[in-house]
């Protein structure tokens, strides 16, 4: 009685939160809302274009001819080229604002997987997911520093959130596209269709504002290379704590993610349709987590709603990687992730927060990013493991979820909070 009085509780908490940030949405100004549409928007179209991928590895697989966890190498290559990424394309932003180097960074993600959808063979299509991690890599860094530089500080929970949540849209949407277009157009189709990025370029050229902190903070010399490596210098203690921070983040993301199609498809033999099908839903639960979560973080504090959502995570690993009917997994799949983009709902927050004033548009991705690459083997890792064993994926992928679950509660727990904190640019 008393647990369920107590779920019970915490759910008015998250509805009442979300209500309340909900009616400061209506309450920002149009510039205000047009620069987080197109910071949630770049993060969504980057999202779709890199799990069109991953719904596609054991199609190109076949096709050239090898395992799935020698396309599984392309996963790796993207996300080992992303911190390099955010290191050039925030020292940009930094130097030049955010809005411009945003527009440059759709642009560029959009060319490379227009491209990849004529990759004549593995090495060139691995080639290719490599300059796409290059292009990946700075698009949160630098969407995430102009949406929340913008924004109040009041609601940032909420708006961190949902941001965050674009990554969830874009597999949302790519499960769409798998579902409904996958058998008609293939592997290549699935590239050129996700690669419809362009009319956001214009939208950010024509629609969109600079950040005022940007704005009232620039000065040529303040993003020199020399003044952006002495901030992270004299901020190293906090930067290591984040790369780390991330590195829990992205294993408990990409470990419970990338290759959960390939389980369905390979372990389970489910269609295109059926694998769609729970795709959707699992990403509807991400979506609602994120956003549920980041509300609640207004209240419990960033560090304490990710503890939360990490160790309700724990006891859904049999019924996310064990069920055995479609449904089941369906229901599995959703509570999980529910949990795992609730946590990371907090994250533009937290970090953007936990960053010095000089190197926001940076410092951030760039961490990130290094968590990334810490963690871009995973999934050929898994990959590996679970073709060792015979194709059990839900193996290594419950084992995955249930390591990097306590060592992100242990990582979160030791480390730092300054939940609205004011976002400001120093002259």
């Amino acid at each position: 009685m008393g647990a369920a009085r107590g779920r019970v509780t915490l759910a008015n908490r998250a509805a009442g939160s979300a209500i309340a940030v909900l009616s400061l949405f209506r309450m920002l100004t149009p510039a205000q809302r047009r620069a987080y549409f197109a910071a949630l928007a770049g993060w969504s179209l980057d999202a779709l274009d890199f799990f069109i991928f991953v719904f596609c590895l054991k199609s190109i697989s076949g096709e050239f001819h090898t395992d799935v966890k020698g396309v599984a190498e392309g996963i790796f290559l993207t996300l080992a080229f992303r911190p390099l990424g955010a290191l050039v394309f925030g020292w940009l932003a930094e130097k030049y604002g955010r809005r411009p180097i945003l527009m440059l960074n759709v642009a560029s993600y959009t060319l490379v997987q227009l491209i990849t959808a004529f990759a004549p063979n593995l090495a060139t299509l691995l080639a290719l997911r490599a300059l796409f991690g290059f292009a990946m890599g700075g698009e949160w860094g630098v969407g995430a520093a102009l949406a929340l530089e913008t924004l109040p500080a009041k609601g940032r929970g909420f708006f961190s959130g949902l941001l965050q949540e674009g990554y969830v849209i874009g597999y949302l949407l790519a499960s769409f596209v798998f579902w409904g277009a996958f058998d008609y157009v293939g592997w290549r189709g699935m590239f050129i269709i996700s690669a419809a990025s362009a009319p956001l370029v214009l939208y950010i050229r024509y629609g969109v504002e600079e950040s005022p902190a940007w704005l009232a903070g620039a000065a040529p010399r303040r993003a020199s290379a020399a003044a952006i490596w002495g901030a992270i210098k004299g901020y190293f203690p906090t930067f290591a704590y984040l790369v780390v921070l991330m590195a829990c983040f992205n294993a408990f993301s990409h470990g419970s993610q990338d290759l959960y199609p390939t389980f369905l498809q390979v372990q389970h033999g489910y269609s295109t349709s059926t694998t769609g099908s729970i795709a959707i839903v699992m990403n509807l639960g991400a979506l609602a987590g994120g956003i549920c979560f980041g509300a609640l973080s207004e209240r419990l504090g960033r560090r304490r709603a990710i503890i939360l959502a990490s160790i309700l995570a724990l006891p859904l690993i049999p019924l996310w990687a064990y069920s055995h009917t479609a449904v089941m997994l369906a229901l599995g799949g959703f509570l999980m992730q529910f949990m795992v983009q609730g946590a990371w709902g907090i994250v533009p927050a937290h970090l953007n927060e936990l960053s010095p004033p000089a190197v926001r548009a940076i410092l951030p991705g760039f961490a990130y990013q290094l968590g990334n690459l810490a963690m871009s083997k995973m999934g050929p890792f898994q990959a590996g493991i679970a073709e060792r064993h015979g194709g059990d994926y839900a193996y290594i992928l419950a084992w995955t979820l249930a390591v990097v679950a306590v060592a992100l509660i242990i990582v979160t727990l030791l480390g730092p909070e300054a939940r609205a904190a004011e976002l400001k640019v120093s002259s």
